[in-house]
């Protein structure tokens, strides 16, 4: 589990298929692997990764076709900048939201205009995460969890602030590039939710209290 708050910026040593999967080499600064052990989980752009082999100041990492096939990292040549986060501990602060390292889908940058001191980045994503995104919601790009400004369709505008900019790859977006989008898991958890009471109402003749009427009411869905 991360945060989606960027530790440090690292860059791809060697990026090379093997069968189906791909084997993948990631440089970074020392400090950054100062307490990695064998096995520990890597956020690699938003990509859960588990530490195969490591040194000073890299690491090595197993990528499976399924990985492979949800996300960019076939693309990536020597020398491309990514965004690195270890995982979770208990006593770290929450500062960003819940994120997983599970990629749910490429999208697309549409746009990119200073916004006073700031950039604001617009991105298309797959018609299948429309309904998990919200004005004000949280949803992680390429690793890094940011706040969702608002929505039109499919697409979603977000505001990077000068200091996201600077630790993170964030800066160098530019309009057609693609992103590793993750949407909120409790968006997921919430569908999955309003699924289940509508099911059990069915076999025990009770109507469930939860539905989109009371989510609406809440707050939690746009009326």
């Amino acid at each position: 589990m991360f945060t989606g708050l960027i530790e440090t910026v690292g860059s791809v040593q060697h990026c090379v298929a093997k069968g189906g999967d791909y084997s993948l080499r990631i440089g970074c600064e020392r400090s950054f692997m100062s307490d990695v052990a064998l096995g520990d989980s890597i956020a690699v752009n938003g990509v859960c990764l588990t530490v195969t082999e490591f040194g000073s100041d890299w690491f090595n990492a197993d990528v499976s076709l399924e990985t492979v096939l949800h996300t960019c990292i076939k693309e990536w040549g020597r020398g491309h900048r990514v965004n690195l986060e270890k995982a979770l501990m208990l006593s770290s602060r929450l500062g960003g939201h819940i994120v997983t390292g599970h990629v749910d889908a490429v999208g697309k940058v549409i746009s990119r205009k200073p916004d006073g001191r700031s950039i604001q980045l617009t991105i298309a994503a797959p018609e299948q995460l429309e309904r998990y995104l919200a004005a004000k919601g949280s949803v992680t790009v390429n690793g890094v969890s940011l706040t969702v400004n608002n929505i039109s369709g499919c697409e979603f505008a977000l505001n990077i602030v000068p200091h996201t900019s600077q630790e993170t790859t964030l800066d160098t977006l530019k309009p057609g590039d693609k992103v590793h989008l993750e949407v909120d898991i409790l968006a997921r958890y919430m569908e999955q939710l309003m699924r289940a009471p509508a099911e059990d109402s069915e076999s025990d003749g009770r109507e469930s209290k939860l539905n989109k009427q009371f989510l609406a009411h809440h707050g939690f869905l746009k009326p």
